[in-house]
């Protein structure tokens, strides 16, 4: 089942964040909390995100969006998170979250959706050529870092 976040999810939510960045070998980079994750996602509106639960009722997989701008398209909608427990995988979680950010991405009238795979995560490549996704090696990401 997917459904749209809760503020009771957010353990949850920042338990599979946690996983992620471990997934991505990069822990010890997640400086976000669940009390700042609360605010951003239901005081604050910042973002949105949507939760896979399965049969038990339990999260299983979430994905956290915003809406980003482009000067040539304009309204973009931007997938920042988008993950499913490792045992969880294989049992249509991924594919059924996926769509339903497509779906919403459509519904709101973006122009485009956007997401960052790393080059290495081959089974999540694989997902999004399936999907039908541009993968751009052209662009290289700019980021700065503030404390």
């Amino acid at each position: 089942m997917i459904r749209t976040a809760l503020p009771q999810d957010i353990d949850a939510i920042f338990s599979l964040i946690q996983e992620l960045a471990s997934f991505e070998r990069a822990p010890e980079q997640v400086i976000n909390t669940p009390a700042q994750l609360h605010i951003d996602l239901f005081q604050d509106e910042i973002c949105k995100a949507l939760v896979a639960e399965n049969p038990s009722g339990n999260v299983v997989g979430f994905a956290l969006y915003y809406i980003s701008y482009s000067t040539w398209k304009g309204r973009c909608l931007y997938l920042e998170d988008f993950y499913v427990q490792e045992t969880e995988r294989k049992k249509g979680y991924g594919q059924a979250l996926f769509d339903e950010v497509v779906s919403i991405a459509k519904a709101m009238g973006v122009k485009r959706m956007d997401w960052q795979v790393l080059d290495w995560n081959h089974t999540a490549l694989n997902f999004y050529r399936r999907n039908h996704a541009t993968l751009d090696p052209e662009w290289i990401n700019g980021r700065l870092f503030f404390d």
